[in-house]
């Protein structure tokens, strides 16, 4: 039941959407088949909404140079709907800025307002879209969507940088439906992310493609308008200068253009990883019920989230200095780094989100969960099959060739001995397994920590587990776990007072329950 009650905890919108489906499915009105005579069946349509902003809301020290703020929309909208009366930023309050642009990037469903000077610093700034924003449909906006940011009193000077590309720079076996990213170090300026600044090459042949950034302007999408040759050297650039792409104050990227390489697999070959999209970067994320952490020694190498609500959610974890300074319910003995934002509908102790949840933030992690509750949905539908044979319940000392293993009577062990991936020199090569119950690691028992051993060339971002209710990974601490949990009920990595880490080199994501970690470093894989 529980499952069943999972699988189904549906935000009002989506259920709405869903109803829209069904009726849409019985005819535009007469009798419905579903409902019977009399019944008029007529089509849901919703309204669009800000999903996510930049600067956040209540972000403090924003920089006064800042020259563009950012609202990211639900739906495709209407172009001629958003300009400088529908966006619009006063700073203070009483002083609105005037004679700034608004422009549109139709590929990001994102609006953006370019400043025409410095803004006032030490000073709170309220900005705006109004219900003059319409869809393309016609649709306007319900209210207004205001929110607020305070700039600091000094200026940013300091230039942004590729951080991670996918592919890997040299990599090779590259799918060739392959879509190329770049990972910024901060929120870019989305107007200066176009096909001119990102760029792929076959030699001196530019490929086609159209040009995306993410709500919070950190990555880019660079999509091929067609499947990339086999056996192919490509390069992707971004490029800096004068023209190129800058942050949102109008730093140039350093050092130089970001050039890098790879070739792609000898046959045609698709990428047949599940699509993550917004939950992408999260390294764990505590679904309804939120995240706990024991110890001083966790690190989360990514993002985390939760949609709980309420105080206490999120128990010993800080926000590193460079993303932000909320923390969350931490002690000298429960303290956890997180190299990454924590997106939240809940509020920390103290920071940016100690008065109130930030409801941009909570945006992200709701489309999050409604993200990796789909990835979860998608890999429980794929294909059993692979190149091994069948394994039984108890993966331990077993080597698997790629494919998709489901438990045989529910539940998956590794318990005994390490479980082995050997991708045999297939840099695409991919694991899913599925289980209709629990996943467990380490053991028999709370001792004997197990790992993950990845041979042959396979990558992390490539595994990943379909848990129906629980995950436990190594009770007794230690050993390495690879590949991205994605559970109905919950994960938890260790126990309470063990000093010895456990190392995820993937995500672990939990729909309903909480996630508990105690002593765990979470390196999310590139994608």
């Amino acid at each position: 039941m529980k499952n069943i009650e999972a699988n189904f905890r549906l935000t009002p919108w989506l259920m709405a959407t869903a109803l829209s489906v069904v009726l849409a499915a019985c005819g535009g009105g007469g009798q419905s088949p579903i409902l019977g005579s009399g019944f008029i069946a007529s089509v849901v349509v919703l309204p669009p909404t800000v999903t996510v902003v930049t600067p956040f809301a209540g972000a403090l020290n924003v920089a006064p140079n800042t020259k563009t703020i950012t609202a990211a929309f639900s739906k495709a909208m209407d172009p001629a709907t958003l300009t400088p009366a529908s966006f619009t930023l006063a700073c203070p309050a009483a002083t609105p800025i005037t004679g700034g642009t608004v422009s549109y990037l139709a590929d990001s469903k994102l609006a953006t307002l370019s400043l025409p000077a410095v803004l006032p610093g030490a000073t709170v700034c309220t900005a705006r879209v109004t219900t003059a924003a319409k869809d393309s449909t016609g649709l306007n906006l319900v209210s207004d969507y205001v929110w607020q940011f305070t700039t600091s009193a000094t200026t940013d000077v300091t230039a942004p940088t590729v951080t991670l590309v996918n592919p890997l720079d040299a990599a090779t076996g590259v799918a060739t439906n392959t879509a190329v990213k770049a990972t910024f170090s901060e929120a870019m300026n989305p107007n200066t992310i176009t096909a001119d600044n990102f760029t792929l090459f076959q030699g001196a042949n530019r490929v086609a493609g159209t040009v995306s950034i993410n709500p919070l302007n950190t990555i880019a999408t660079f999509t091929p308008n067609a499947i990339l040759a086999t056996d192919t050297t490509y390069t992707a650039t971004i490029v800096s200068g004068a023209t190129g792409v800058t942050d949102q104050a109008g730093n140039v990227l350093s050092p130089s253009d970001k050039i890098w390489s790879f070739k792609t697999a000898a046959t045609a070959t698709t990428q047949p990883l599940v699509v993550l999209n917004m939950a992408e970067p999260f390294g764990t994320f505590g679904g309804t019920a939120g995240m706990t952490n024991m110890g001083t020694l966790t690190i989360i190498n990514g993002d985390i989230g939760t949609i709980a609500t309420g105080t206490s959610m999120i128990t010993g974890f800080h926000e590193t200095i460079a993303y932000g300074d909320d923390i969350y319910t931490e002690t000298t003995l429960n303290s956890g780094a997180v190299n990454g934002k924590i997106y939240t509908c809940t509020n920390s102790i103290t920071g940016a989100n100690s008065a109130s949840p930030s409801a941009p933030e909570c945006a992200v992690a709701t489309q999050a969960r409604l993200d990796a509750q789909t990835a979860y949905l998608a890999l429980a539908a794929k294909p059993v099959g692979g190149a091994s044979p069948a394994p039984g319940a108890n993966l331990a000392g077993v080597t698997l060739l790629p494919g998709t293993y489901k438990a045989p009577d529910g539940s998956y062990l590794i318990e005994g001995g390490d479980l082995t991936l050997d991708a045999q020199g297939d840099a695409n090569a991919t694991w899913v397994f599925q289980m209709a119950s629990t996943l467990t690691v380490g053991g028999p028992g709370a001792a004997a920590p197990q790992s993950i051993i990845l041979a042959g060339g396979a990558l992390a971002k490539n595994v990943f587990w379909q848990v129906g209710s629980a995950a436990t990974i190594n009770a007794a601490g230690g050993g390495t776990m690879v590949g991205t949990i994605i559970a109905q009920e919950g994960v938890t990595f260790s126990t309470a007072d063990n000093v010895s880490i456990v190392t995820l080199n993937g995500r672990a994501l939990s729909l309903g329950a909480s996630v508990t970690m105690v002593n765990t470093v979470v390196n999310v894989p590139a994608q």
